[in-house]
């Protein structure tokens, strides 16, 4: 991590201070074992993945998902840095973004995609599981030791409903034990292969829509076999292909309720999707740094036309807004983390967290999520086009494997337009924007050069306020209004940090900052007529390339 003087400067900004340098130090630990060890076998179980084994051979039912040995090997080094360990605790957000972020560099989604989801299961655990379920469940799933460990998974989809988790329908049934049975299907079911799953269900009785829905954590086996469950599947998805994911159908499976299991919703959204929209961020951030990384150094071994391909302003460019968004990433996501510790503690019942931070994380974690995932996507697209032919060659560079993960990544926990609807919906009955603005002005308060971003504030201020008025207004033009306000947050945050960093570091993240604003929320802005173009780029970059 010594390296990467921007994270560790994002570090210092957002983090507790007495914790930054145990983290980074965490983090360093992990990074040097990613080239030499995790990235080895990573690509050399790309072309064996994940099959489904329904029977033994005497004709047994196992369901059992079977994985190459390397996957196993770089499980054991995601779960030995004490990533899911320090999900135990409330509040250590920031331990697990750091190894989350340097994890995902390499781009092994199919093991982090798998602690996002356990991340969740321990929380949701935590939050509101009897002191039985902590004892039975919370070490297991928090343990460092992967060969020990249990993997946790949330299966939500169902085929009728997608993201209208409403129209949920597999059913709870209470049983005379205590405890409840749960029949029906699930449709979309990551980490097939997970030895507790966090499903919700319908109990009889109950009304329809979300209100009526419970959370309940199914172990994977009882007495050795299957818990009532069979894998109807394995899909055969674009990326994210070294993670299992399957349809699963439930008949009479033994489940344990997880709070009130009427009024479940809450629960689900709070511990578990809000965590994985939370990680699904940090991952993104790691994909941009790896594919920035990956193509600046391509730049400026790469020779044509007799010099560095590095030296080519339409490369240039190229490298500097996947090095903006990046930046905007990091930064915007390190902020979240500060409030999703807030939200963890406040969620295991700490008293005394400020309610406009766990508004502001309302509002964030989902819009967020909606553009660090845009982003992610288009800067791997602009890595790979600075690779040419060579950017599409799966033996050459991990950006085609990166390339099908983000696409993936910007359709997990949560579609643009699903989450653009949950942050419309929050904006008007939580009265959310005062928040979002006052946070945007602070960082903007005593800040020179900040003109264009200010304007921007109150052009995207605006609109979202007529989108809160007008449903009609809202259900054609919210989403691009959504992402001017993420844009403009990520811009003020970059500035912010730009006066606390020193001169090179400021440097770049001041030019990045006025990169992204023109970019995505000055509609008037012309390259093409600003003299300042070419330097500011070259500002980006710094010693780069």
């Amino acid at each position: 991590m010594a390296a990467d003087r921007h994270l560790q400067l994002a570090a210092h900004l957002h983090a507790p201070p007495a914790r930054v340098d145990s983290m980074l130090e965490e983090a360093g630990k992990l990074g040097r074992r990613i080239g030499s060890e995790l990235g080895p076998l990573v690509a050399g179980y790309q072309t064996n993945l994940p099959r489904l084994e329904k029977f033994d051979g005497a004709g047994n039912a196992i369901e059992q998902v079977v994985f190459d040995g390397d996957y196993h090997r770089a499980g054991a080094i995601v779960w030995g840095s004490g990533l899911l360990e320090h999900a135990r605790t409330a509040g250590h957000s920031f331990e697990q973004a750091h190894l989350f972020y340097v994890a995902s560099l390499e781009g092994e989604m199919g093991h982090m995609c798998a602690a996002t989801c356990t991340t969740g299961v321990a929380r949701v655990v935590r939050w509101a599981g009897d002191p039985e379920l902590q004892r039975r469940f919370l070490e297991p799933l928090t343990e460092r030791d992967a060969g020990k460990a249990m993997r946790g998974a949330q299966y939500l989809t169902e085929v009728q409903g997608g993201s209208d988790v409403g129209a949920n329908v597999v059913a709870a049934r209470e049983a005379t034990d205590g405890l409840w049975r749960l029949t029906g299907e699930k449709w979309f079911c990551s980490v097939a292969d997970a030895d507790v799953f966090l499903v919700m269900a319908r109990p009889d009785g109950s009304s329809t829509g979300t209100n009526g829905l419970g959370v309940f954590l199914v172990p994977r086996l009882v007495d050795g076999a299957p818990n009532g469950f069979s894998i109807r599947r394995l899909k055969d998805k674009l990326g994210t292909t070294s993670m299992a994911s399957g349809e699963i159908d439930f008949a009479d499976s033994l489940a344990y309720p997880v709070g009130d299991p009427h009024r479940g919703f809450g629960l689900m959204v709070g511990g578990m999707l809000n965590a994985s929209r939370w990680l699904n961020a940090v991952g993104n951030v790691g994909i941009m740094r790896r594919s920035y990384l990956e193509a600046s150094a391509y730049a400026v071994h790469r020779r044509a036309f007799g010099q560095p391909i590095a030296g080519f302003p339409a490369v240039r460019s190229l490298l500097a807004n996947v090095k903006t968004e990046w930046l905007a990433a990091l930064h915007s996501t390190w902020a979240l983390t500060a409030l999703d510790a807030l939200a963890d503690r406040h969620g295991s019942g700490e008293p005394g967290i400020d309610e406009d931070d766990l508004r502001f994380h309302r509002f964030l974690v989902n819009a967020n999520k909606l553009v660090t995932s845009q982003a992610c996507t288009a800067a791997v697209r602009d890595a790979i086009e600075v690779l040419g032919g060579n950017g599409a060659i799966e033996s050459f560079s991990v950006l085609p494997r990166l390339l099908r993960d983000s696409v993936v990544y910007e359709q997990w926990e949560g579609t643009h337009n699903v989450l653009t609807a949950q942050v419309g919906r929050d904006m008007g009955k939580l009265d959310l924007l005062p928040v979002v603005v006052d946070r945007i002005s602070v960082l903007l308060r005593d800040q020179d050069g900040t003109a264009r971003i200010r304007a921007a504030l109150q052009t995207a201020e605006a609109d979202a306020s007529r989108a809160i008025r007008d449903t009609s207004f809202a259900a054609w033009h919210f989403r691009g209004v959504l992402t001017r306000l993420v844009r403009t947050y990520q811009a003020a945050l970059l500035t912010a940090a730009a006066a606390a960093a020193g001169p090179e570091l400021g440097d770049e993240l001041r030019a990045a900052a006025e990169v992204l604003i023109a970019a995505h929320a000055d509609p008037g802005y012309r390259p093409e007529d600003d003299p300042a173009f070419a330097g500011r780029i070259g500002a980006v970059l710094g010693e780069d390339v």
